[in-house]
């Protein structure tokens, strides 16, 4: 049987909504194949739990069946046995915000050569990253925002000469302050005054080193959307709609229960949006030649314009609601990500100059050719 490795944990703010969306993807596919649930220790390091069952195991912290394992040309193993190899055929990354769902992770399963059914390390790194997609989707000539990012050291050198005031003032307010490494609306806030921007920045900072702050879209309405690739095609879900009393979709209301998740699916506008979102989204995968389930939110304005907000690489849940409500079909659909990730991309030649074997550059004297 196939031996499968689902990733979760890790150093991030959404590491316990990681840890959820691991354990249903593991307990999907049990049965199907031999699932490795690997645990990102936040204190670094890989952890296995094969006999792991539920995420109410973790609420003590991590359970003390996990064992350390390291990765190795193909697979896993032991970390005090490496050459104990246990082949991978296949890795999801289940991982929301920090190393995992930046590009970090996809990196590692890259350079030890195992395949993986999820986003690749360039399209990770960009999205996760509110600053970095901001200009990649502006340079598509995909719709965005008016914003600008703001960095930690040039805020408070500037202190209240900032140009920071300025830049707010033309963008108009209320703004949106979003700290641009994180997710699941953790930090972001919304300032309808000078004053309560600066205390937002404040705030902001204490989470990470940069800061997008965003015209405040009055009226607007949230929208989502996900895509999988499925050979030469790119599927698209039907398009939903979040409704939220608060002037932004709360953590609370995401994942605590503190307000009740209220959604339309699919969201009742008008057809020929749904199209332009949805082709909006393909435009974007298809360019970064991405792989796994993606989602997209965006926000509509009230005379009806649609303007892309953020992708998530790695969504909760990997959005599997959005393409069907029955386990059974998120389990294929999971399947069917799975044999797409083992397609191996050819790997293209690597060209070799030849300079070491020059006597130009041997020994102290040749050495001071580079100084």
């Amino acid at each position: 049987m196939e031996t499968i490795a689902v990733f979760f944990g890790g150093k991030s703010n959404e590491r316990e909504i990681s840890i959820i969306t691991g354990m249903y993807c593991v307990n999907l596919l049990r049965g199907e194949r031999r699932v490795l649930p690997v645990y990102l220790d936040p204190a670094g390091g890989m952890l296995l739990g094969e006999e792991v069952r539920g995420v109410e195991e973790f609420r003590g912290g991590t359970p003390k069946s996990f064992k350390p394992v390291v990765p190795v040309r193909g697979g896993l193993a032991p970390a005090n046995k490496p050459k104990k190899r246990i082949e991978v055929g296949c890795a999801l990354n289940c991982c929301h915000g920090g190393a995992g769902e930046g590009g970090v992770l996809s990196a590692l399963l890259e350079w030890y050569g195992i395949p993986s059914a999820s986003p690749g390390m360039a399209e990770s790194a960009v999205f996760l990253d509110k600053v970095l997609s901001k200009a990649a989707l502006k340079g598509m000539d995909i719709p965005v925002l008016p914003a600008f990012a703001l960095r930690e050291e040039a805020f408070f050198a500037e202190g209240c000469a900032g140009g920071w005031r300025a830049e707010a003032a033309a963008l108009g307010y209320p703004v949106v302050v979003k700290p641009s490494k994180l997710g699941s609306s953790v930090g972001i806030s919304v300032a309808q005054t000078e004053e309560e921007l600066e205390k937002a920045l404040l705030r902001a900072f204490r989470l990470d080193e940069s800061v997008l702050v965003e015209q405040y879209l009055k009226g607007k309405r949230d929208l989502n959307i996900a895509a999988y690739r499925r050979g030469e095609e790119i599927v698209l879900s039907p398009v939903e709609e979040v409704f939220s009393d608060s002037p932004i979709l709360t953590f609370g209301e995401k994942y605590e229960g503190t307000g009740e998740r209220r959604h339309e699916l699919p969201a009742r506008i008008p057809p020929e949006t749904a199209a332009s979102i949805a082709d909006m989204l393909k435009r974007v995968y298809a360019q970064f030649g991405m792989r796994g389930i993606v989602r997209a939110d965006f926000l509509l304005s009230a005379s009806g314009e649609p303007y892309f907000n953020e992708l998530n690489t790695v969504p909760g849940t990997l959005a599997l609601y959005l393409f069907s409500d029955r386990l059974t079909e998120a389990r294929d659909l999971l399947l069917r990500l799975l044999a797409e990730g083992k397609k191996r991309r050819e790997e293209k030649a690597t060209l070799q100059s030849g300079i070491l074997s020059s006597a130009v550059f041997g020994g102290k004297n040749g050495l001071k050719r580079y100084i």
